[in-house]
Formats: C-alpha cells, sequence, structure tokens
C-alpha cells in the first residue's frame, strides 16, 4: 500500500488545527460561561447584597476559572478528529484536571459553608458557651472534610490510570491494614488526631476559650488535627499536642460560662476598721461598670503576726473584665486606706527595754557616792 505524502499533509494539519480549535473553543466557552454566571451573581449581590452571594463570589471565583473551561472542554473533546490512542491521552488528562478543580471547588465549598455558619452564629460576645461549641466542632469538621475530599480526589486520579489502579484501589480499600501500619509507625500522632475526636465532640476546651496552662492564661485560638494554639495575653502564642489536654490537668475559665469571681487581698494593721473598708468596697463596686451586681463581699480571711488578711471578692460577666475590675479595686481600696487611715498601713513594731545602770565594784561606788 503506498501513501502520497503530499495528499497526508494536508489531511494531518486539518486534524491538528481542527483538534486545536475544539480545544480552544471549550476553554473559550467555559471561560466565557464562568463570567456570565459570575457577572449575574454580581448584579444579584448589588440588588440583594446576601452573605452567601458574598461568599460564593469571594471563595468560588478563582477555582470557577478553571474548572468551567475544563468542564466545557470534556463535553466538546469528542468533536475532536484524533486517533483512539490520542484521543485516550487526551481524555485522560482532561478527566485528572476535571477531577482537580472539581475537588478544588469542594473546598472552597466548604469555606461558603464555614461562612454562613459564623454569620448566624456570632462569636462575639461575653457568655457564649454555645456558639463556642459549634466552632470548636466546626473547625474540626472542615480539617476533617477537606483532608477526605483531597484523599478520594487522589485515589479517583490514581485509579482513572491503569498502570496505578492498584495504588488508588489500595488507598481506598485497605484502610485497615494501612491503619495498623501507620499505627506502629507514629503512635503519638495517632494518638494526637484520636484526641482531637475527642477534644471536639467532649470539649474539654472550645475556640475562644481561657484557659491557664503551664502558668499562662490566654484564650484557644486554633485546634487543629494535632495541636492547639493558645493566644497569650501578651500576644505570644503557646502551642500544646491535643495529648495535653487528655493527659494534664489545666485550668478553664469559661468552662460552663464566662461569668468569673475576681479575688484582691489587702494586708493592713490590726487598728485598721474592718467595716468602714466593706463599706467603701461596696461604694467602688456600684460605681464601677464593670461589676455585674452578683457579688461583693469583704471578709478577713487570715491573721498574721503583724496584719491582717483582708480579701475582696467581685464579680464581672467576663474573665477579661474581672481581670480589671480586679486591679481598679485594689488600686482604689489603696488610696482609701491610704488617705482615710494611714496609721493602719502595715507597721513593724520594735519595742526597747530600758537599759540597766551599769555594774561597778564597792570602791568604786563608795567614790562615785
Amino acid at each position: 500500500m503506498k501513501f502520497n505524502l503530499p495528499e497526508l499533509l494536508p489531511d494531518q494539519l486539518e486534524a491538528i488545527l481542527y483538534t486545536a480549535l475544539v480545544i480552544a473553543g471549550g476553554l473559550a466557552s467555559g471561560l466565557l460561561l464562568k463570567f456570565v454566571v459570575f457577572l449575574v451573581l454580581r448584579a444579584y449581590n448589588r440588588r440583594e447584597d446576601t452573605l452567601l452571594s458574598h461568599s460564593v463570589a469571594r471563595h468560588l471565583n478563582r477555582a470557577s476559572t478553571y474548572f468551567f473551561p475544563v468542564l466545557v472542554l470534556s463535553f466538546v473533546l469528542p468533536l475532536a478528529p484524533l486517533t483512539p490512542k490520542h484521543y485516550e491521552v487526551l481524555r485522560r488528562l482532561v478527566e485528572t484536571a476535571l477531577l482537580i478543580t472539581f475537588a478544588w471547588g469542594l473546598v472552597k465549598t466548604v469555606d461558603v459553608i464555614e461562612d454562613m455558619v459564623k454569620q448566624h452564629y456570632q462569636l462575639g460576645g461575653d457568655d457564649n458557651l454555645q456558639v463556642r461549641k459549634l466552632f470548636t466542632q466546626l473547625q474540626f469538621v472542615r480539617k476533617l472534610v477537606v483532608s477526605l475530599i483531597i484523599f478520594v480526589a487522589v485515589a479517583l486520579i490514581l485509579m482513572s490510570f491503569a498502570t496505578v489502579r492498584k495504588i488508588g484501589t489500595g488507598l481506598l480499600t485497605s484502610a485497615g491494614i494501612a491503619s495498623v501500619i501507620v499505627g506502629f509507625a507514629a503512635q503519638r500522632s495517632i494518638g494526637n488526631l484520636l484526641a482531637g475526636f475527642q477534644i471536639a465532640f467532649t470539649q474539654p476546651i472550645r475556640i475562644d476559650d481561657v484557659l491557664v496552662v503551664e502558668g499562662e492564661w490566654g484564650r484557644v485560638e486554633e485546634i487543629t488535627f494535632t495541636y492547639v494554639v493558645l493566644r497569650i495575653w501578651d500576644e505570644r502564642r503557646l502551642v500544646l499536642p491535643l495529648n495535653y489536654f487528655i493527659e494534664k490537668p489545666f485550668q478553664n475559665w469559661t468552662r460552663t460560662g464566662s461569668q468569673l469571681l475576681g479575688t484582691v487581698f489587702i494586708y493592713t494593721d490590726y487598728t485598721l476598721p474592718v467595716e468602714e473598708v466593706r463599706a467603701e468596697l461596696k461604694r467602688l463596686a456600684a460605681a464601677n461598670p464593670l461589676w455585674d451586681q452578683r457579688v461583693c463581699v469583704l471578709q478577713v480571711t487570715d491573721s498574721k503576726e503583724r496584719t491582717i488578711e483582708l480579701r475582696a471578692l467581685v464579680s464581672a460577666s467576663s474573665s477579661s473584665r474581672a481581670f480589671d475590675l480586679r486591679c481598679e479595686i485594689r488600686e482604689q481600696l489603696v488610696a482609701f486606706i491610704q488617705q482615710k487611715y494611714p496609721e493602719s498601713l502595715p507597721k513593724t513594731r520594735t519595742t526597747l527595754d530600758a537599759p540597766e545602770p551599769p555594774f561597778l565594784p564597792t570602791g568604786a561606788a563608795a567614790e562615785a557616792s
């Protein structure tokens, strides 16, 4: 069989040009479709101004720029005049790109859902226990869902190639064997992951909880699969493994509510009229906007060798307000004692006995007389 090269080349060139035209047309049509969809979305934003439309436009804009062209290309690809071998290679490339962009879009859709939940349940406010419970679970579930989307996308991409299909199938069907192997190799990491599930649903700590850990006061800023980030009051960050909150004791000041008692200790002399200081405490608390009007008590809690210990208890609606209230009450009570009863400030008493006359011998005493 003889081939006429001059006749064959124009046919191949025509097929290549037609294929390039199909690919370019598919990509251009996808971009046009994306532009139209988001143009309509922007027009809807100007008219209704809803969080959902704003969130979709912000999170899905970039992913859609790639997803729509690849999606349209997958539909028009059969129109390309390709040989079966070349068509199969191009089809798999397009399918891989479609899986990647679709997974990307799903991840960004999770962000949209998270925005909707956060808009419905506001984290601000002093007593936000139920919201912090929800946000703790939401943060953990979001990370879990994103990880599953990526895992399944990688497995499906591998399964689309015959040479690595066994790897993809193994990723989906041999999780039990893999978990045993990984469990021996990374017991602490697996322990942290299981601790994350326990913390997310039993919730010994939650997002924005106030904790005292390792002598540091701070708020829970982030809970990941393996560690917790604590935002310290001076803007430092304390990072602790999840297992820490399962195995070791710590203080949670907002476990069941944000209300807290503030304690102020003052040491004075025994001569201080306690009833006058108690009346001053009530006056100061009533005039302070940080006091929530629940508790205002002054008691003598100890008596030492030189001083008495006064303990003032005042309540506030949150830990930060309680700290500020304690500082202000302490400062004002000290100033009150200084101004009204300065003689009752702590003092050290020393008693000096009269000196005895010096001993003189008998002869010397007679001469002295």
